[in-house]
């Protein structure tokens, strides 16, 4: 018997509810496949959640893999906190079931005696971590698969900060899930213990967006953006944010401002991929808008685009608009006299190496984690007090402003970003053009570019698991013509020189990446997803600038070097 039907076969007992009991007993009945998938393993409380596809399975996300989670959690905040009244704040997005499982989740907690505050409809994700501090909360929880595929949900956890959990402590909280067996999860919850949240929060965190996003009321009445929500979370609040902020010229995508777990007019709702804003750049062509800013389901990405020197509405992708909100806060800052050497930014290892050149330029630090907010945040709670926060993101659509919020935030961002294009408009300039600026200043031009490899499944898993390993056994010794000089293996923590042969020890937690370095100042890094079933590409090239007039050349010509980069991978 395979140990997938042996795993099945545990789920046909009373422990489980009639209705999981016969969809399980179809499984093994009628589809192995499915079967197979759905139990040849336990879904993963990684270190920062869980996300997977919906459904009856130790491998999927439904009432009792995530009844485990929360009750680990519950056993871990009640070992925490044993003399003290203990709360945690729950949101969720506009996902399927998203509700049903945040109300799920809230029982179990309350079951465990621990408050709970839920929030009476869907919000976005920073929000919520803005409320664990704002009630002074022991954790967080937040129910959404981010911008993954309509079959997905997931469960993401923050600690006491408003930031997610990280080691040593999600180790210990992944212990205590890994030990809940389906007979100690504590389902009946106390409604008594459940307070709802919504409009007063609300309120309370725009203007925190507000404040924290805004320097200058300059050119706002004059910049005309076009706003999307791509079905998910942000319609509830972005637009009262722009209007508090002073824009008055705000079109939203009608068709995109439904709320809807099927994201019905997009292939995929992630700002990342150009095609979700495909409606949004045609409305701001119709009615000659500025800028464009599209936001995922639960609002924690943003997506830009803004009109070239031709007319012409281009994305940036994530490490541009990054630089452009990264350079802005720094220059306000300097203006403001609040920089002194003891301030920094944040990036991970997988974004540009221009925010290593931005930071020296206003002498502050960079500091890189690994990819995801999570580690931002966690440098912000180690430098607590010795340095201050700036801002700082991700290539992967993703920013924050300032510590008020301990994750990706769009809502802030999205003001910040309106601001700058308007600030740019008075001055008979552009959000383009500022980018190029950035890039003369610094005297480098760099661009980005990112490729998926999709492999779903168990063979996937352990295929891409196996292209890793390949990697490493065989590294590449030369790319798009030059020579590889360094290599950083993340899972060792050993970065390497080619050249001269030696050894350094990387100073960060241990990941499954690998990046290398060309003698011409090419940087590729591959990493499996953590969220989803795919490997990454991530490529970044530079050249030196001198004049904005020769970007566009320039920028063609790196293109070009990163095709021949994508060719050498295949």
């Amino acid at each position: 018997m395979s140990s997938s039907l042996e795993n099945a076969k545990l789920w046909l007992s009373d422990s489980y509810d009639e209705e999981t009991r016969k969809s399980v007993q179809d499984l093994i009945d009628n589809n192995p496949t499915e079967l197979d998938d759905s139990f040849y393993r336990n879904l993963e409380f990684g270190t920062g959640g869980m996300r997977g596809i919906m459904g009856v399975g130790t491998n999927r996300l439904n009432k009792y893999t995530l009844g485990a989670a929360t009750q680990g959690l519950a056993n871990y905040i009640n070992q925490q906190f044993p003399n003290k009244e203990k709360s945690v704040a729950i949101a969720f997005d506009v996902r399927h079931n998203s509700d049903k499982f945040a109300k799920t989740v809230a029982d179990v907690l309350t079951a465990n005696g621990i408050k709970v505050y839920l929030f009476e409809s869907f919000r976005p994700t920073p929000e919520l971590s803005f409320t664990v501090r704002h009630l002074g909360c022991d954790a967080g929880i937040v129910l959404t698969a981010s911008h993954n595929p309509p079959i997905y949900n997931g469960y993401k956890v923050y600690w006491n900060d408003g930031a997610q959990i990280v080691p040593p402590q999600d180790g210990a909280i992944i212990n205590e899930v890994n030990n809940v067996k389906v007979d100690e999860i504590k389902f009946k919850g106390n409604d008594e213990l459940i307070t709802i949240i919504g409009k007063e929060i609300d309120e309370v965190f725009i203007d925190a967006c507000v404040e924290n996003g805004s320097f200058t009321n300059e050119g706002k009445k004059d910049i005309k953006i076009v706003f999307t929500s791509i079905h998910g979370t942000a319609v509830a609040i972005t637009p009262k944010a722009f209007e508090k902020a002073g824009f008055t010229q705000v079109h939203q995508v009608a068709e995109q401002a439904i709320p809807s777990g099927d994201f019905p007019t997009v292939k995929s709702p992630n700002p990342e991929e150009p095609e979700a804003l495909t409606m949004a750049v045609a409305l701001a062509n119709e009615i000659d808008a500025d800028v464009v800013i599209g936001t995922d389901p639960d609002a924690d990405r943003v997506g830009v685009a803004t009109r070239n020197n031709g007319g012409e509405i281009v994305l940036l992708n994530g490490n541009q608009m990054n630089i452009v909100l990264t350079y802005y806060l720094l220059e306000k800052w300097k203006e403001a006299g609040k920089l002194n050497g003891k301030e920094f930014i944040g990036s991970t290892i997988v974004t540009s190496d221009i925010f290593y050149d931005i930071a020296a330029k206003f002498n502050v630090d960079c500091k890189v984690g690994l990819t995801g907010f999570k580690w931002i945040a966690d440098m912000i709670r180690q430098f607590e007090g010795v340095e201050k926060f700036i801002g700082g993101g991700e290539e992967s659509f993703g920013f924050m402003v300032g510590d008020f919020i301990r994750d990706k935030d769009s809502v802030t961002t999205a003001l910040l970003v309106s601001e700058i294009a308007a600030v740019q408009k008075a001055k008979g300039s552009s959000l383009y053009n500022k980018l190029t600026e950035i890039y003369v200043e610094i005297g480098k031009a760099y661009q980005e570019d990112l490729t998926n490899i999709v492999k779903p499944g168990k063979e996937g898993a352990e295929l891409i698991a196996q292209m890793m390993v390949d990697f490493r056994a065989n590294s590449p010794k030369e790319l798009a013509g030059s020579a590889v000089v360094k290599v950083k293996d993340f899972q060792t923590s050993i970065e390497k020189d080619l050249v001269s042969g030696e050894e350094k020890t990387i100073d960060i937690p241990k990941s499954n990446v690998l990046i290398f370095y060309t003698a011409d100042g090419s940087k590729v890094a591959c990493r499996p997803s953590g969220t989803e079933p795919k490997i990454k590409y991530y490529f970044s090239v530079n050249a030196p600038i001198s004049d904005a007039v020769d970007y566009p050349t320039i920028q063609k010509q790196l293109m070009d070097k990163i095709a021949l980069l994508k060719e050498d991978f295949k």
